[in-house]
């Protein structure tokens, strides 16, 4: 039985804000290619993956609204709040760039979110707990996809071949942010509320250098980790991202739909 004293409300709060934050910003890259995918097949799979993420970033901004000191709902939370104030990982927010780029970043980022999950639903945090369990069958589906494509194009043509392992590289230091807790994932993780972050890394280090064996992939070699987005560091990727958002929301406040 863990005896060990909940987190204060305010950690909660920015626990639970951070894993909206991914969903969320990874969602709205995801939507971007609506109509754009190579073909019908992967064009619906991206937009429905967006779905399933803004469904998993509302559960978690309903949360984190519900533990704020301030007066607030999700939809403040999402539109309301400027760049420095989001704490995704840098990962989620790199720009699309062609579906190659885009199918590196969302395997990596896939691999480890149900690793992250998985635990999650190991929480002393009922909510939380019960929001992992119900994320899990959506993102064990993201995870198959984007293996699925990162084999089919490393394993295919030469072009597609050199393609996708330009992509693994140009995103592989923003993967390391993944595996650092802070201190604040560090009380969560004492308290029994959050994730071993550290633990993860060993995991998703096999799975990920499986897949890419069977791609015929090399793996990047790990050089400076990139990282800061949990402390609101971010490029002016994600400040582009969220004006086009943001911009009718907060052009009309509190308007009804």
């Amino acid at each position: 039985m863990n005896t060990s004293p909940a987190p204060s409300k305010s950690d909660l709060f920015k626990y639970t804000l951070r894993q909206a934050d991914n969903s969320m910003v990874l969602c709205q890259r995801l939507c971007q290619w609506a109509a754009r995918g190579p073909d019908l097949e992967a064009d619906i799979s991206l937009t429905n993956i967006g779905l399933d993420l803004i469904g998993q970033a509302r559960s978690l901004y309903q949360y984190s609204a519900s533990l704020c000191d301030q007066q607030v709902n999700e939809d403040d939370l999402a539109f309301m709040r400027d760049s420095h104030e989001w704490s995704n990982l840098l990962l989620v927010e790199q720009p699309n760039g062609d579906f190659a780029d885009t199918i590196a970043r969302q395997y990596l980022y896939d691999a480890w979110h149900l690793l992250f999950l998985e635990q999650l639903t190991e929480s002393n945090d009922t909510t939380l707990a019960a929001i992992a369990a119900k994320s899990i069958k959506e993102v064990k589906y993201h995870n198959r996809h984007s293996s699925m494509w990162i084999k089919r194009l490393g394993d295919g043509t030469e072009v597609s071949h050199q393609r996708m392992q330009d992509a693994i590289a140009a995103v592989w230091p923003f993967t390391a942010e993944m595996f650092i807790p802070d201190e604040l994932a560090q009380r969560m993780l004492e308290f029994g509320t959050g994730v071993d972050l550290k633990a993860l890394k060993h995991t998703w280090d096999s799975q990920v250098s499986s897949l890419l064996v069977d791609a015929t992939l090399s793996k990047p070699v790990a050089g400076e980790a990139i990282v800061g987005g949990r402390q609101g560091q971010h490029a002016e990727y994600l400040g582009d991202l969220l004006e086009e958002m943001q911009s009718l929301p907060r052009s009309m406040p509190n308007h009804q739909w």
